[in-house]
Parts: C-alpha cells; sequence; structure tokens
C-alpha cells in the first residue's frame, strides 16, 4: 500500500482573491501547515476554517513558514508586502524560499531576487495561468523561472496548486513566459468574439457551431470555456479585464524592451481600456466580446 508523504515544509501563503483564495484552500488540503495573511481583512475566513493559521502581519508570515507564495495584484504591491513595517523582509530567514505566482515585471522580479539573495533567501517566479477554475481545481499551468535546486524543492507546493508546472529558466524567466501567455490570450479572446459575433449575425446556432468546432483546428480553451458567455452576452468572473490590462501593460512595456511590435495586443489594450472606462472591469475577460458586438464603442472605431 502507497501512502502520500506528509509535507514538513511550512508553508505562507500572502494574498487571498479570486484566484490565491483557492490556491491556499489546496494547500491546506494537501496537508501543509499554511499561515495566510491577506491586505483585505476577513479574506481568510474560509481558509482558515479549512485549518490555516492567519496572521496580522507579513512579517508574521514569514517567522512561521519555510517557504512563502504571493499571489498579489501587481509589482508595486510585491514590493509593499517585502518592505513595508513588518513586511515579509523583516521576518525572513537565511534558507527561506519565496515562491512568487503574481504576474509582475520580470525585471523587477530579478530586482527582488538579488535583494533577497544578499540575505540568503531564495526566490522563484511562477506565475499561474486557468483562472478561477483551474485554481479552485488545482490544475493550473504554472510557469516557473529559478535554479534548479530552488524549484526542485518548491516542486511539491506547486504540485498542490496546478497540473501543469513548466521550469522555463532562470529567474524572471516565469514572468517572461507569462507575458507571452497573456499576448496570446489577448488575441484569443478577439478572435473567438469575432467568430461567434459573425456566426450570430448569420443567425446561426451558435452553441452547436462551437461544438461543432472545439474539435477542429480552431479548437482552444478559450472557444470550450468562454464562448458561450460570448453567446450569452454575459460574463462572470473568471479573471477581471483590469488584471488582464495590467498584464498587458506589463507584455507591451516588454516589448519595448525587446524591440517587438505587437499589434493584436495593442488593439486589445485599447479595447480594455475603453471597457474599464465604461464600467466593465470587473466582469470576465471575455467581455471583450461587447466590443466586437458593438455593445461598447471604441473612440477612432465608431
Amino acid at each position: 500500500m502507497t501512502t502520500t508523504p506528509v509535507p514538513t515544509e511550512r508553508v505562507g501563503f500572502i494574498g487571498l482573491g479570486t484566484m490565491g483564495g483557492a490556491m491556499a484552500r489546496n494547500l491546506v488540503r494537501a496537508g501543509f501547515d499554511v499561515t495566510v495573511w491577506n491586505r483585505t481583512p476577513g479574506r481568510d475566513t474560509d481558509v482558515v476554517a479549512l485549518g490555516a493559521h492567519g496572521a496580522s502581519t507579513p512579517r508574521e508570515v514569514a517567522e512561521r513558514s519555510d517557504v512563502v507564495v504571493l499571489c498579489v495584484t501587481d509589482t508595486p504591491q510585491v514590493r509593499e508586502v517585502l518592505d513595508a513595517p513588518d513586511g515579509l523582509a523583516s521576518g525572513l530567514r537565511p534558507g527561506s524560499l519565496i515562491v512568487d505566482c503574481s504576474t509582475i515585471s520580470p525585471l523587477a522580479t530579478q530586482e527582488f531576487a538579488a535583494q533577497l539573495g544578499e540575505v540568503g533567501v531564495h526566490w522563484i517566479d511562477a506565475p499561474v495561468s486557468g483562472g478561477s477554475e483551474g485554481a479552485e481545481r488545482a490544475t493550473l499551468s504554472i510557469m516557473v523561472g529559478g535554479d534548479d535546486a530552488d524549484v526542485a524543492r518548491a516542486q511539491p507546493v506547486l504540485a498542490a496548486m496546478g497540473s501543469t508546472i513548466t521550469h522555463v529558466g532562470g529567474v524572471g524567466a516565469g514572468q517572461w513566459t507569462k507575458a507571452v501567455n497573456q499576448v496570446i490570450l489577448a488575441g484569443s479572446y478577439l478572435a473567438v468574439a469575432e467568430g461567434v459575433t459573425l456566426g450570430l449575425n448569420a443567425g446561426l446556432d451558435m452553441t452547436k457551431v462551437v461544438g461543432a468546432l472545439s474539435g477542429g483546428a480552431a479548437g482552444s480553451w478559450i472557444l470550450s470555456n468562454r464562448a458561450q458567455r460570448m453567446i450569452d452576452n454575459e460574463y462572470p468572473l473568471g479573471f477581471k479585464i483590469s488584471l488582464h490590462r495590467k498584464d498587458l501593460g506589463i507584455a507591451l512595456a516588454l516589448a519595448d524592451h525587446a524591440h517587438t511590435s505587437l499589434p493584436l495586443a495593442r488593439m486589445a489594450a485599447a479595447f480594455e481600456d475603453e471597457l474599464i472606462a465604461q464600467g466593465y472591469g470587473d466582469e470576465d475577460n471575455s467581455a471583450l466580446a461587447r466590443v466586437v458586438r458593438g455593445d461598447v464603442v471604441v473612440p477612432g472605431d465608431a
């Protein structure tokens, strides 16, 4: 009879939003001793009810953990969590490992890793993809940048949160990969929205059409999981437009850094800016279809 080894590393988790809350719960279910903290009070209720320990500061998380997972919104929040009074940096010990699942600048990632490396703290960047469904089901795709030994050490933690874990290179490579991911998603959402809108305007039963296309060359995760929202013109949250726009901002800055033209991503960014301006920023990213359907008009395209 094979038994599952009991995790020995104590895990901290900071950032209990739509993605992070589900990821932290899966770590508790996997048997880890988990300590959590969130900027907004009250977001830790579910994970604490499962058996996690609540902390009052990031420093307390660091002091009670061997590995700390971050899942916050952006680069400034990572910096604040690290460097604020009672921040993570004040409680980390030599040998501690940071696993940053936030989506932030890879250039800032390398800065943070170098800063903490001076005091013996290790860092891997491990941004995720798969939406709220993947976070709940522990089926996220995780793109990992870091030293081989650090990635190997983090493997049990990552495996509790995702099903596809790929070590893509050194520190920062995970964030570069996530930028590529978000650029591809931008074009994919727009392409599916255009196809759905064309079919609707032609009077087709688009639910049947999507079923027919999903098994062929046009098949994709977005077609299978988001086309129905575009057909219904209803966009319950999976991943916020405002967060994807933040990610595209990182990708577009990196494109300038790498002397790369991204015309489709820039178009998607302009569409998302208008959606956010008109109050749709908290809807799922599939609400890009509102622009294609003509419900939201982007200035200059009227």
